[in-house]
């Protein structure tokens, strides 16, 4: 998973960790986890939170399949 790719859309797009969390249904820290690589993205949340954030199939793949 490219941990900075995500983080610049995040910051793209104008979302928090907490409106990302909310988005996903994870509390905050968890979702801060999974950004820091402490723990992974189940594929549920992979495309919940590419849903939320819009991404393209492109996008979703240089993310999270790298």
């Amino acid at each position: 998973m490219n941990h900075r790719k995500l983080k610049a859309k995040l910051v793209e797009v104008d979302k928090t960790y907490k409106d990302c969390a909310k988005a996903i249904g994870v509390d905050p820290s968890t979702f801060s986890n999974k950004m820091n690589g402490r723990s992974n993205f189940y594929i549920h949340e992979v495309n919940r939170l590419s849903e939320y954030l819009q991404l393209t199939e492109s996008e979703k793949a240089a993310i999270f399949m790298s």
